[in-house]
Order: C-alpha cells, then structure tokens, then sequence
C-alpha cells in the first residue's frame, strides 16, 4: 500500500479549502454544508468549523447517503445498506459545498445531485473533493480539490482513512 496523503497533509488541504471556500463562496452567510456519507461527512465537519471560525457564523450542514439514487443501484448487493440522510435546514438560495472524499466517475456527485434537488433549489452548489482520481464518466468537475492524482487503473483502490471512523490517518493506494 502506497501512502498518497499523511494526516498533516490532509490538515494543510482542508486549510487551503476553508480559505478558497471564504475567498470565493461570498457572502459566507448564504453557505451550507452537505457531507457524503461516510467520509464526506467528517470532511465537511472539519471545513464547516474551520469556516466558521473564520466568519464567526453558525453555517448550517447536512449529512446524505446516495444509495437509492445510484444508478447502479441494480447491480449492488440485494439488500443495500441505506444511512439516514440529514438535511434540517432550507436549501434554497444557499450555497452549497458538497463534500466528498474521492472523485472518480462523478457518477456519486450526479446521484448527490438530484438528492440535493429533491430538498428544493440552491443558489449554486460547490463540490469539494479530498482526491480527484481522474476516471471521469460524466462531465463533473470539484470546485475545490485536495490532491489530483494521475488517473488510477480500475484495479486500483484509493482508500481514505480519517481519525473519527478508522482511528488512523491518510490516505493510500492499493
């Protein structure tokens, strides 16, 4: 297993994605925060505090698990494990930073899409990812990358591993 990111590199990313997200996402009082299940989510928690402290607002966020809007979801085991998805606040006209670990197919991000429309119409949604593995299907880009990587054969995995889940850091190639 070939070691991509360290924790300290995974810190210095999120810093550089709070600071594009303030610059950019203007005015911060309109951003809210949606985290893919399961690691998005602690990626999105990391960002939200850090804006936050930063803007000294109270940024809404939201957690989402795409399953049943997969468009695999056919080929997945016969009985998926769907996670409650959390989004307790009024998405329209807000600025939404979706956040996820890996970017590949953009297949995810599309599911996460017509989630995002079900809950009503933001005023624009940003896509942060921690890698971009290149692999593209669709034509989904991040607004805000981590670490691009050459594109990844498919017999290879990118695994990201945070603190609050795996009790280790980083991220790797297997």
């Amino acid at each position: 297993m070939n070691s991509i990111l360290s924790k300290n590199d995974i810190s210095r990313i999120v810093d550089r994605i709070v600071y594009g997200i303030v610059e950019k996402c203007i005015p911060p009082k309109e951003i809210a925060f949606i985290g893919l299940r399961t690691r998005g989510e602690h990626i999105a928690n990391r960002i939200k505090k850090k804006v936050e402290d930063i803007t000294s607002l109270q940024i809404p966020s939201g957690i989402m698990d795409i399953t049943l809007y997969r468009d695999d979801l056919n080929k997945l085991e016969s009985n998926p494990v769907v996670k409650e998805t959390l989004i307790n606040f009024d998405i329209h006209n807000k600025i939404i930073i979706l956040v996820d670990d890996v970017l590949n197919t953009g297949r995810t991000i599309r599911a996460a899409l017509d989630q995002i429309m079900d809950f009503g119409r933001p005023k624009s949604v940003k896509l942060v990812v921690l890698i971009d593995r290149g692999g593209r299907e669709l034509p989904i880009q991040a607004d805000f990358t981590g670490k691009k990587i050459d594109p990844v054969s498919e017999n290879k995995k990118i695994e990201v591993r945070l603190i609050e889940i795996d009790n280790d850091e980083g991220v790797f190639l297997s």
